[in-house]
């Protein structure tokens, strides 16, 4: 249940409005720095040191967020009127003990950061509860359970995924019996967390996928939860991980009305306040769902550059009972920069290069310790159409070269 929030007030005093944020990485950072602009006080936690938001948060922690006992024990020191998990790998079991004894609010809900966290249970909410169209799906707990689901049912092309994992890691696609060991052996090295179960979906043909960011806001007219959507966002995945996303991207209008409506069950079903990343397959007019975060989706940087709201700052507005503004401003595309190299501290040439690319930006994370596929910053372009934006940032992105300190 939805609490009454204190107003805002001055951090750092008993007047002020405490938001915990679980993970402080990319995301984290710019969801704090959005939260604070509106003067609410934020403690960052995450499993390492200095993590991009813990830079700039009120207080920082760094904690075990699956040990259920260091979770509880943080919270009832730092008594936060909000908690919002950034990533999957948290005691999501505490948080709902944690949210039914009002020690606070988790955002969207406790119950929604559980079933989200794992695969199964949000795949099993949206085909089995709900009715939405997706890939035919099973579940294995051990590579024969895995052989037995793709070549018994789900056949070839497919792709298996641990249940609990972020940003691609763990994903394969198989194309035939001899992809199932590595498969198997990749999903275990790539969970958030040791749990021996994948899901393994059967491969669609779709034209493309989208996110749909997804806000749940109050609507300060009726002081009731409204939802509203951003213009979707097309992206371009490599081994599961997004290295390019645009917006708008290019859809037939019933295709998106589907998109619509798929994006509002499911969060719906899920409850609360906050943004939601929503991804969808689609071919021509047909819609897939795929997966959700109840939470600023990584691919959805580019609405830093393109929307006159980023998600972020819907985000946090939205947390905060605050009114919101999807709209989009103008076509804009994001790029992601990687570390290429295994370094403690890097150096970034080429930024200057990087900015003078017209209507361009650039976010550098600041993380602790770059490697070879570590996302490390992204880069932005707002153009007069998406062809224009893609290629600005890809400019960007290629100018900007990390060095090794």
């Amino acid at each position: 249940m939805t609490q009454s929030l204190p107003l805002l007030g001055t951090p750092l005093s008993d007047a002020a409005l405490r938001v915990m944020l679980l993970g402080a990485g990319e995301l984290g950072k710019e969801v704090i720095i959005a939260l604070q602009r509106l003067g609410a006080e934020v403690i960052a936690v995450d499993r390492y040191a200095n993590a991009p938001g813990q830079q700039l948060a009120h207080r920082a922690h760094v904690i075990d967020m699956t040990d259920a006992q260091a979770l509880r024990a943080l919270v009832q020191a730092e008594r936060p009127h909000l908690i919002v998990p950034e990533i999957e790998a948290i005691a999501t079991q505490e948080l709902l003990r944690i949210e039914a004894e009002g020690l606070a609010e988790v955002i969207p809900t406790a119950r929604a950061a559980q079933l989200t966290m794992n695969r199964e249970g949000i795949r099993r909410l949206a085909a089995e509860e709900l009715g939405l169209p997706t890939s035919p799906y099973a579940f294995a707990d051990s590579l024969e359970q895995l052989g037995r689901a793709v070549e018994g049912g789900i056949g070839y092309p497919c792709v298996v995924k641990p249940v609990m994992s972020s940003s691609g890691k763990g994903q394969s696609v198989l194309r035939g019996p001899e992809d199932l060991q590595p498969a198997w052996d990749y999903a275990m090295a790539g969970g958030r967390v040791p749990i021996q179960r994948v899901i393994v979906e059967g491969f669609i043909e779709f034209d493309y996928e989208i996110t749909l960011l997804t806000v749940r806001a109050i609507d300060p007219a009726s002081g009731e939860v409204r939802t509203s959507f951003c213009e979707p966002i097309g992206h371009l995945q490599v081994q599961g991980d997004y290295v390019e996303s645009w917006q708008p991207q290019p859809m037939s209008a019933l295709a998106l009305q589907r998109s619509r409506e798929v994006a509002g069950k499911v969060t719906a079903a899920l409850g609360g306040r906050g943004i939601f990343g929503v991804e969808l397959f689609v071919r021509g007019d047909e819609v897939w769902f795929s997966e959700v975060s109840p939470r600023p989706h990584d691919t959805g940087l580019v609405t830093l550059c393109s929307q006159r709201q980023s998600e972020f700052e819907l985000h946090a507005r939205a947390i905060l009972g605050l009114p919101v503004d999807a709209g989009l401003r103008e076509p804009g595309a994001s790029a992601v920069i990687y570390g290429g190299v295994d370094a403690r501290a890097l150096r970034f040439e080429g930024v200057a290069q990087a900015l003078a690319v017209p209507r361009s930006d650039l976010r550098l994370f600041g993380k602790p310790e770059s490697y070879q596929r570590r996302r490390m910053g992204v880069a932005l372009a707002a153009g007069d159409d998406v062809e224009q934006a893609r290629e600005r940032a890809r400019r960007v992105a290629a100018a900007v070269r990390p060095r090794a300190a």
